[in-house]
């Protein structure tokens, strides 16, 4: 497998984050293609409850991805710094820790949701006329859940190998398998939500095996490493774990973002729309995967850049990689909301009939929506870029604002204030208080680093 010549230390920042976000990017919204023409298939090949039932099991997906995520941005921070100051060995098994950790932690719960299908798609927040299509999906999808945290891991550990293009490649040849076979399953075949679930888990392998054979067979340094199972050498294992836990926390509460965002707003459109208003708020969700993987394009892009030359101490490159990041973001983010404003009929269309109930809700609320994307990828940036210096308190306390502190209420509060409109608003309101957290504690970082300077400065006078 040909892997890319990149220098981390010496390339240009530009050049260097170029030659990551153009194939990870491409390699991400292939992955938020699937999930689009998933959503596609099951519109027309299903209807709106098809799409309905898929938006309800989504953040279980996004929950397990979150772990995935965790443990491998960890893993690649950890493994970076290790890399630059010359600890192969550290660095390998940093990565094998993390890779067995996600297998024990997916097999137990699958079990679990394998043996209580329907209680697990109630506690989704499925209603009875959606249950059995819910567990329908479940039963065939659950299994993958494995597959699709070893993707997760990998794809980190495989750019930071120097191997951008392999990870792009996995995710396109997960997607086309995915599409291929989802077609079959539910159209020719008429699977129905069990094709699309199957179809689904058969994609997710193929990338999870693709990534699990390059670090056995073909990676240049980050090579599967034996791990010895001696008592000291599991604690110090446990402790390794742990501390790339603490820097991935914030990946994980990224997820859970979205995973809040379905799972909440499933709840709340219920409430005051039905299962109409869940349809709808389905559709928008199968769009949100594109704008966080392009934010986390972004994010990861930077990070073995900002992470190796952090190690290194060169403070220049860490802050030039951080810039072109954050305009990326910018650009990205306002390109997505156009499009959002102005072609909300052509993209709900896509899924549904443009007459239906599901697709008017919707419509109408694309352009609310579409308001907080630009924040939505900002915000992402600046997390990705603490996690990747070891910043773990405020990644971590910025994840929570956006995921949990602020999304939540804005869920339960607008809708009182604003009805409808204030459902699709409520992202953009917990984005946009993030953003001005965000500026609000550089503000006041720079006014204590002046205050320390004047100090500094009249002591020695």
């Amino acid at each position: 497998m040909k892997r890319d010549a990149i220098d981390l230390g010496t390339v240009g920042v530009f050049t260097l984050f170029r030659k990551y976000f153009i194939p990870t990017l491409f390699g991400m919204l292939s992955m938020s293609a699937v999930t689009a023409f998933n959503g596609i298939l099951a519109g027309h090949g299903i209807g709106s409850d098809g799409i309905a039932a898929i938006n309800i099991c989504v953040p279980l997906l996004m929950l397990f991805t979150g772990v995935g995520l965790m443990i491998g941005a960890g893993a690649s921070v950890v493994a970076s710094i290790q890399l630059s100051r010359g600890k192969l060995k550290a660095a390998r098994l940093n990565v094998t820790q993390s890779v067995l950790f996600v297998t024990l932690v997916a097999i137990i719960p699958s079990l679990l949701m394998m043996a209580y299908p329907s209680a697990t798609a109630r506690l989704l927040g499925a209603s009875e006329h959606l249950t059995p299509m819910v567990r329908e999906y479940l039963l065939w999808f659950i299994p993958s859940l494995m597959f699709q945290m070893w993707c997760s891991v990998c794809l980190f550990i495989i750019r930071l190998d120097g191997a951008p293009r392999l990870a792009m490649m996995c995710n396109v040849i997960a997607a086309l398998i995915t599409v291929i076979l989802g077609w079959l399953f539910i159209f020719p075949l008429d699977w129905g939500l069990a094709g699309a679930a199957l179809a689904d888990s058969i994609g997710l392998f193929a990338g999870g095996a693709i990534g699990i054979v390059y670090l056995f067979r073909f990676a240049d340094k980050l090579r599967f490493y034996p791990v010895k199972w001696s008592v000291k050498s599991l604690r110090l294992s446990v402790r390794n774990l742990g501390y790339q836990c603490r820097i991935g926390s914030s990946a994980l509460l990224t997820e859970a973002t979205l995973a809040t965002l379905m799972f909440v707003g499933n709840h709340v459109f219920m409430t005051h729309l039905g299962d109409d208003g869940v349809g709808a708020f389905g559709i928008a969700c199968y769009y949100m995967p594109f704008v966080f993987m392009v934010g986390n394009a972004i994010a990861q892009s930077a990070q073995p850049i900002i992470s190796y030359n952090f190690g290194l101490g060169y403070k220049d490159r860490v802050m030039a990689t951080e810039r072109i990041a954050l305009l990326t973001s910018i650009a990205c983010g306002s390109i997505i909301m156009a499009a959002f404003t102005l072609f909300p009929q052509t993209l709900v269309g896509i899924f549904i009939s443009p007459d239906n109930a599901a697709a008017r809700i919707a419509i109408h609320g694309f352009p609310y929506f579409s308001m907080a994307f630009v924040f939505f990828i900002l915000n992402l940036t600046v997390i990705g870029y603490y996690q990747s210096v070891e910043r773990v308190k405020p990644a971590t306390a910025l994840a929570l604002l956006r995921g949990f502190i602020f999304l939540i209420p804005s869920f339960l509060l607008l809708p009182k204030v604003m009805g409808t409109n204030g459902i699709w608003l409520a992202l953009c309101l917990s984005e946009v208080l993030t953003t001005i957290s965000i500026i609000m504690g550089f503000a006041i970082r720079v006014t204590r680093s002046k205050l320390a300077g004047h100090v500094k400065a009249a002591g020695s006078k």
